[in-house]
């Protein structure tokens, strides 16, 4: 049986951060479904579909990887993909006092789903979408901050 787990998120915009925990979760998983979780009623820097397009370029040579969109609960989702654990990251301790609470829910509402926290490499632990966003905003590089290759003015005018 394959094992399918689910990195739900908003990668406004995916960054070296998040490949690292996809990284880290093919480790443990035959299938990884990268989830961009949107609320249509709120725009992000990127257009959903232009961080589908960023995050599939990313992933363009590896078949167990895939992207999707969603705008219903995680736990929804990951059932509608076929997931048995969700994935989530825990930069620091706030991080992960929220992520416990979101297990707790999830679990409640859920409990056939599993969750597990991985905590990113130390070299990319300071990386957080928020912080490219401000980077950008401010004219500043950030590229280095996403992952090799991807340049994020190619992505913004979706």
């Amino acid at each position: 049986m394959q094992r399918t787990a689910i990195f739900p998120g908003s990668f406004d915009p995916f960054t070296r951060g998040h490949e690292a925990i996809v990284k880290e979760a093919l480790s443990i998983f035959d299938r990884v479904v990268i989830a961009i979780g949107y609320n249509p009623a709120k725009r992000g820097m990127l257009s959903v579909e232009s961080r589908k397009r960023l995050i599939e370029s990313v992933y363009q040579n590896n078949e167990r990887v895939s992207v999707t969109t969603y705008s219903t609960l995680t736990g929804d989702e990951a059932e509608r993909v076929g997931a048995t654990t969700i994935i989530r990251s825990a930069r620091n301790a706030a991080d992960f006092d929220y992520e416990r609470t979101m297990e707790h829910a999830n679990r409640h509402v859920y409990p056939h789903l599993n969750t597990i926290i991985i905590l990113p490499p130390a070299e990319v632990e300071f990386i957080s979408s928020s912080l490219v966003r401000e980077l950008h905003t401010f004219n500043r590089p950030c590229d280095e901050l996403l992952p090799e290759g991807i340049r994020l003015a190619d992505y913004l005018n979706d």
